[in-house]
């Protein structure tokens, strides 16, 4: 079932939070994901945050503003069985663009959304990790040429 975060699920969003970015993100040192996670605790309450919960239990969740997808986090432990898939599909019905940034080296990442319709607007470096990220948009009007750019 997918519905809006509430307050009492914050400890179980963080912690899928810091798990999927290290895991997803082992290019860039773990000290950098626990810097920002009061920073990214305390304005989650306040962002469009939809989650994934099964049998009281949080298996993923999707971030946005306005246009803009912050991120999309799925336990280890539930990937590949579609979550991730319907938390995006869960926003685009609610929004009819969509933007993101993914870094080049998350490849399962960038495979997953192109397979969704994104194309790679930009390529452009995070001046915080020195890492290289792809501007993705989704506007429901890709072609199949666009999505396998």
């Amino acid at each position: 079932m997918i519905r809006e975060l509430r307050e009492a699920d914050l400890d179980q969003v963080m912690e899928l939070w810091l798990q999927s970015n290290e895991q997803a993100h082992a290019f860039i040192k773990e000290e950098y994901w626990k810097g920002h996670y009061r920073e990214v605790r305390k304005l989650l309450p306040r962002a469009e945050v939809y989650v994934y919960e099964e049998n009281g239990e949080i298996k993923g969740f999707i971030g946005a503003d306005g246009p803009y997808i912050a991120g999309i986090f799925v336990d280890f432990r539930s990937r590949s069985m579609g979550i991730g898939k319907q938390l995006l599909d869960y926003v685009k019905l609610r929004k009819s663009t969509l933007t993101l940034q993914v870094y080049e080296k998350n490849e399962r990442a960038v495979s997953f959304y192109r397979r969704e319709g994104f194309i790679v607007r930009e390529k452009l470096v995070d001046e915080e990790t020195g890492e290289t990220e792809f501007q993705m948009d989704y506007t429901g009007e890709q072609t199949a040429w666009d999505i396998a750019r």
